[in-house]
């Protein structure tokens, strides 16, 4: 099959997932109003974060956009069960398409959804007094990690999708992003907890991205050096999940 064909295949899967955000507004709505209420939240009720220099809402907005990157997870899982439920993969795999048709066009709408729900909390940011003090590439650059982050966590949930089968196993996937995301500096130094558990917070793939994107914004929080940590995490993500996506969905049916 031709490259052609290939892209028109993938194309095709892409329109049929966007299509479904017509016919279930609510639950697109429901996912990109979420972020903006945690940062609202977080900015107005819970704000003041301990050892934090400058502004609190600057140290904020950054974490709360990575924030965003991560959760939604479950819904690309939600998808994914939906479709081997409803036995729409056997179908799409039973037809003259190209192999991994349905898993690109399952990304890329996601990631389509990804970049307007990123757009909307710049807005809501750049409402609550949140400023990028950086120049246009330092925003470039730290929106690029933010997105490049949210690619590698839709793999993840691609492959946990195809892994649970069934749309109930996606609740025990919920229970363990919440730890995974707020197990970060999204919201608090790292200076103001244990050493144990500001040790591990380091090492969460999210932090290093939100500490590269605080530096390049001219944030409080950031510091420089962490752009390649937080280039080479996704990376790595990217390198586990995505081939095991495949071959899981290539397995399917056998």
């Amino acid at each position: 099959m031709s490259a052609a064909y290939a892209v028109s295949d993938c194309w095709t899967m892409t329109r049929r997932e966007l299509a479904h955000w017509a016919r279930q507004p609510v639950q697109v709505v429901v996912g990109l109003v979420f972020p903006v209420m945690m940062l609202l939240m977080f900015g107005y009720l819970v704000g003041g974060g301990r050892t934090v220099e400058g502004d609190y809402v600057d140290f904020l907005v950054p974490g709360m956009l990575t924030l965003t990157m991560v959760f939604g997870l479950e819904g690309t899982m939600t998808a994914v069960t939906r479709d081997l439920d409803k036995g729409v993969v056997d179908r799409f795999r039973a037809m003259p398409m190209a192999d991994g048709a349905v898993l690109v066009g399952r990304a890329a709408a996601d990631m389509l959804q990804s970049t307007v729900g990123l757009l909307l909390m710049i807005g809501v940011g750049h409402a609550l007094g949140w400023r990028a003090h950086g120049g246009p590439g330092a925003f470039a650059g730290a929106v690029g990690l933010l997105l490049l982050l949210r690619f590698a966590m839709l793999w993840i949930g691609i492959f946990l999708g195809l892994l649970a089968g069934r749309a109930e196993l996606v609740q025990a996937v919920q229970i363990l992003v919440w730890p995974v995301g707020f197990l970060s500096n999204a919201f608090a130094s790292p200076d103001a907890m244990p050493g144990w558990l500001g040790a591990a917070v380091e090492w969460n793939p999210m932090s290093a991205t939100a500490t590269a994107v605080r530096d390049l914004l001219g944030g409080p929080g950031g510091e420089p050096g962490w752009i390649g940590a937080a280039v080479a995490w996704p990376l790595v993500l990217l390198a586990v999940f995505l081939p095991m996506a495949v071959r899981r969905f290539g397995r399917l049916g056998t």
